[in-house]
């Protein structure tokens, strides 16, 4: 890893000391949780809305926090500042803790939490954003708590491997028909100018970058529709975006796998890029002041 120091605990330390245990049951069951923030001129992004969720997937899985949120969010900024990250992103992850092996948990254990902060290129984003990305149309195969951020992400790492088979950045994933949403992103379609999205439900992640543009399109006075839609629906679509921290609005141009389709980036995709970038420029803004 590039980074020079990293989180552990709640001590900033040289990349290359953590010690793994073998009984961690994040190692061991995937039982976590994590967040990824992003980081602008130094500064990261949307900070409260992904410590809130933090706290939200914790509470889900009755994980104890070991310390605050306000110390939760000094040591995020201690690691940019010691990783010396401009533009990037920040990795913090939460396990339950050290236990002998067993599928019953305690409650109440000693979290392990470690971190890390890395310097990412603009560029490409940038790149994705001008021009667009394929996905591939799979079906969604995870567990039925997909509104926990947890640590079981085998069924999306499926999805994406899937997915870069075929020469796409990303897959759409759908149950029986149902479109639900990408195997990192959420996933948005335009029709006559209305906005759709899958509703916030235990079937989704609720993505910060999804929740700030629904708040775009309303400041805006786009038409929105929180319900859920069909595979026919994706087809017949006149735009198609998805939304991540790390993609921010990025649209789509075509949709292959089980269906096909190819896309315009069309004006309201447009429109939600432009003022999603000013939401990051106005918070960059805010924060220096």
């Amino acid at each position: 890893m590039e980074n020079s120091y990293v989180l552990y605990h709640d001590q900033i330390i040289k990349n290359g000391s953590i010690p793994v245990d073998p009984e961690d049951r994040g190692y061991l069951f995937g039982d976590g949780i994590y967040e990824v923030v992003f980081v602008y001129d130094s500064k990261p992004f949307a900070f409260d809305e992904h410590f809130d969720r933090f706290v939200q997937s914790a509470n889900k899985l009755e994980l104890a926090l070991p310390y605050d949120i306000p110390t939760f969010k000094h040591l995020t900024d201690e690691l940019i500042k010691k990783n010396n990250v401009q533009n990037g992103m920040v990795y913090i992850q939460m396990t339950r803790g050290v236990a002998p092996r067993n599928h019953l948990y305690e409650r109440n254990m000693q979290s392990v939490v470690t971190g890390y902060a890395k310097s990412v290129t603009l560029e490409s984003i940038a790149q994705s954003h001008a021009n667009g990305i394929q996905t591939y149309l799979t079906e969604d195969i995870r567990w039925l708590r997909c509104d926990i951020k947890s640590l079981n992400l085998l069924g999306n790492v499926m999805a994406k491997r899937k997915a870069a088979d075929y020469d796409c950045q990303e897959a759409i994933q759908h149950r029986e028909g149902m479109v639900t949403e990408g195997s990192s992103s959420n996933v948005f379609i335009v029709k006559n100018g209305t906005l759709q999205t899958h509703p916030a439900s235990n079937l989704i992640l609720n993505g910060i970058t999804r929740q700030i543009v629904l708040q775009v399109a309303k400041e805006l006075q786009i038409p929105i529709l929180e319900e859920a839609f069909l595979i026919d629906d994706l087809l017949g679509a006149d735009e198609v975006f998805i939304t991540s921290t790390t993609m921010e609005v990025t649209p789509v141009v075509k949709l292959k796998g089980q269906q096909e389709q190819s896309y315009k980036i069309g004006p309201v995709t447009s429109e939600l890029q432009k003022h999603f970038k000013a939401k990051i420029q106005n918070s960059a803004s805010t924060l220096k002041s």
